[in-house]
């Protein structure tokens, strides 16, 4: 069976309508796919889509994200999950800038040098917006060609075998390609249900011929993730402002926003630490799950008057309280349980 004929027939008259990708007879924007590429990042199309519409309404071009502040980048990426992709995003678009005159390079090898871009991404953006003849081995990728052929190895071994099948598989129309591929796994090679009487894989494909679809790819049982806790503390001024802070550029929520808050340890928090001397009220708990673990918090809340000065390393929010500030979906969910 001629699997790529098969599959960009379908996609011809199948593919989705996104906000970042050209239609038949445009020119693909490779700062668009560069942008899109960075978003679909662990995160899911209908997700991503009105953060892509107001990133590009604010900036345009590479050259407008570049020339934007990094905290404008970081407060209009809050609630998208996953932030160091936000700090490469704007050092990937300065160095676009300064190095490449606002172009993006358009081979592999040059697209993995840049902040941010790895190498499925560097696939994408090098297939998508260049037609060049490389793969791009996402997660939908990975899971149709391991049903076709059949990939015994589990993932993520299996990796090199699928990028290997894959990469033979890519005719002259390679973004399209790519694009098909992916649109085919997100749509018809579903996980948990896939519609194999609608595939234009399914004539050729190993799995569908002896029933077992849902056994590929193979994957190793994952480990129990350990429950991690800890304690918040919201602070309001009688003006409506709220204590906040930056956390350290280096971790998980790096250079986020934040309110008050313990280490996340191992075991329930037994001896309370607040930010300074007021009376607290407990008001609930936050489960938050993150890559790796589980976190728990407890929260506290307290209200001051206008002359409490903000303790180091904190500060003040605007009166309005932290709307506009880059915080990150955990510490909405804090205020949320206090107001």
């Amino acid at each position: 069976m001629k699997f790529d004929k098969a599959l960009l027939d379908w996609y011809d008259r199948n593919r989705r309508v996104l906000p970042w990708r050209a239609q038949p007879g445009e020119v693909v924007d490779p700062y668009r796919v560069w942008l899109s590429e960075i978003m679909l990042q662990q995160t899911g199309v209908k997700t991503v889509i009105p953060y892509f519409e107001a990133f590009t309404t604010r900036f345009p071009s590479v050259e407008a994200m570049a020339h934007a502040e990094r905290d404008e980048v970081l407060r209009l990426w809050a609630g998208l999950g996953y932030y160091s992709r936000a700090r490469n995003l704007h050092a990937c678009a300065v160095e676009v800038v300064e190095r490449h005159g606002g172009r993006f390079p358009d081979s592999v090898e040059a697209l993995l040098k840049l902040p941010g871009i790895g190498d499925y991404t560097a696939g994408a953006i090098a297939s998508i917006a260049f037609g060049q003849h490389v793969v791009a081995v996402d997660g939908n990728v990975e899971r149709v060609i391991s049903r076709l052929y059949q990939v015994e190895e589990p993932m993520p071994k299996a990796r090199p075998t699928i990028k290997r099948l894959t990469q033979a598989l890519v005719p002259e129309r390679a973004g399209d390609f790519a694009q098909a591929l992916m649109d085919l796994g997100a749509t018809i090679c579903t996980p948990k249900g896939p519609v194999c009487g609608l595939c234009p894989l399914s004539p050729g494909c190993g799995a569908r011929k002896v029933g077992a679809m849902l056994d590929y790819p193979r994957k190793v049982a994952k480990k129990p993730k350990t429950m991690r806790y800890g304690a918040a503390f919201v602070v309001q001024r009688a003006d409506g402002a709220v204590l906040i802070g930056t956390r350290p550029e280096k971790g998980l929520l790096g250079g986020m926003v934040e309110v008050p808050n313990s280490a996340w340890t191992a075991e329930p928090v037994t001896e309370l630490k607040p930010p300074l001397r007021a009376s607290w009220r407990t008001c609930g708990t936050v489960d938050h799950v993150f890559t790796h673990f589980p976190l728990r918090l407890e929260v506290y809340a307290a209200e001051v008057g206008m002359t409490v000065a903000a303790p180091e390393p904190y500060r003040w929010s605007s009166p309005n309280g932290p709307e506009g500030e880059a915080l990150p979906t955990l510490f909405r969910k804090v205020l949320d349980v206090v107001n």
